[in-house]
């Protein structure tokens, strides 16, 4: 061990996460289970991610929006669609490294976005201070060793 992180068995780095907005979206589509699925298994596809349950979608009523949660052994991919407003929103997390996906084209081809933003996170074990991971440890009554 060195300090208060134990030595780690695997090659883990903590892995990505990617925030995605999208705005000026078509209204039929943010509504549309079926095309937000469509998007979900292109990044899937796409990224060769690996469903591990039955993917959750649902379509609220009235003008409500979408809902998709996606159980990934690399961790999660979810959406929520707001068509009173012409958003959605996309997050990804991969618990290993993964290349960055065209989500701007994809959400312009598939939602007819006028704008879309993207920040992606490294979400680095090195970047937790062994002084932070202590106080964690004490909080959760968890042994720091």
């Amino acid at each position: 061990m060195h300090g208060s992180r134990p030595e780690l068995a695997i090659d883990f780095s903590g892995g990505t996460e990617w925030l995605i907005d999208a705005q000026g979206c078509r209204v039929d589509r943010l509504t549309d289970p079926a095309c937000i699925r469509a998007i979900c298994d292109d990044v899937l596809a796409s990224l060769k991610l690996n469903v591990v349950a039955d993917p959750l979608l649902h379509r609220f009523g009235g003008p409500g929006g979408v809902t998709a949660m996606y159980l990934l052994a690399e961790s999660h991919l979810t959406c929520h669609t707001y068509p009173e407003v012409g958003f959605a929103t996309f997050n990804l997390y991969c618990c290993r490294q993964r290349p960055r996906w065209n989500w701007e084209d994809a959400l312009r081809q598939h939602l007819g976005a006028a704008e879309v933003r993207v920040r992606m996170i490294d979400r680095n074990v090195d970047a937790i201070t062994p002084a932070e991971s202590s106080n964690f440890a004490r909080r959760s009554g968890a042994s720091s060793r």
